[in-house]
């Protein structure tokens, strides 16, 4: 009797584990590292995975390594590869200012992490409106398609009021003002925030899962897009396609915010600048750039010589 009892609470539990594998909303990262790293390497089997402290602590640690290697990864290739090294003889361009953009980042990503994971945990648990299936969707994958297109235009139209609050007088001095100290940005100021700053304008990313449906995979891959896009905007390759000049918030318009402060606070688009009477039209398509200035100082360095 006692090996019946024994086979059923193991049949038992193992049932209850595939039941609560399958039932809950398993954020496919955390799945995964569970499955292939953090059970057979990291916690000793007695940390069951379902435990909210193993998960909360998964979550930081992933969190932070996935926004870290992103961002440091990323953020390497476009300055190295996109970024115009002669920008860096831009007379506001300062002292060590690639190495302060970096630290910056790096501790705003640290402390960003804490609240960030609060609402990833609350994602897992069911608390969203994600789902793991199209045929979940009543709308199929047109709803996949139209919730694209909503997340940019709810995230892009949050941010720009999140945005341009913090340039109000009581509040700049106390947050945003640690990003405008780059005003010729390198792609690694693409995050160079303070971490209040830097949360609140990551909040519509989240908001957006608990108020909308939106497929796990696309919310993913979006997170991946959003972080592109803000190195993206400060890489300083000003070029973009005529047509798409006045629609699109390019690295050309958001340089301009850096160096005239109150203009061009959008993310992806100009619509809310335009709507806000807060857009500019790019100072380096009109031949008044960094790019132009620099070429001007480099010009008169030559004649001088």
């Amino acid at each position: 009797m006692d090996g019946i009892s024994q086979m059923c609470t193991s049949v038992g539990h193992r049932l209850e584990v595939t039941s609560y594998k399958t039932d809950r909303a398993m954020d496919h990262v955390l799945d995964i590292a569970d499955s292939y790293i953090f059970t057979p390497y990291v916690y000793p089997a007695s940390w069951p995975e379902h435990g909210a402290l193993r998960q909360i602590l998964s979550l930081w640690l992933l969190t932070n390594l996935g926004a870290v290697l992103i961002y440091l990864g990323l953020g390497a290739l476009s300055f190295c590869y996109v970024f115009d090294h002669k920008l860096m003889k831009h007379p506001q361009f300062i002292k060590n200012q690639v190495r302060k953009e970096i630290k910056l980042s790096t501790t705003s990503i640290f402390w960003m992490s804490f609240p960030t994971v609060a609402l990833f945990f609350l994602e897992i648990h069911g608390h969203s409106k994600l789902y793991d299936n199209i045929s979940e969707s009543s709308l199929g994958w047109s709803g996949l398609f139209l919730s694209i297109a909503g997340f940019l235009f709810f995230t892009d139209m949050c941010i720009y009021w999140i945005h341009r609050s913090m340039h109000h007088r009581d509040i700049y001095k106390h947050l945003h003002k640690q990003h405008h100290t780059f005003k010729i940005p390198t792609p690694f100021a693409s995050h160079a925030f303070h971490p209040v700053d830097g949360f609140l304008q990551s909040l519509p990313y989240h908001v957006y899962a608990f108020i909308f449906p939106l497929h796990k995979g696309v919310y993913l891959s979006l997170f991946v897009f959003v972080n592109i896009w803000t190195i993206s905007i400060h890489d300083g390759d000003y070029r973009i396609p005529g047509p798409l000049i006045c629609l699109i918030n390019g690295a050309a318009h958001h340089v301009d915010h850096h160096l005239f402060f109150n203009y061009n606070y959008g993310q992806y688009f100009t619509l809310w600048d335009r709507l806000g009477g807060s857009y500019r039209h790019p100072s380096a398509l009109l031949g008044k750039g960094p790019h132009d200035h620099v070429r001007k100082l480099m010009a008169e360095a030559a004649l001088a010589q």
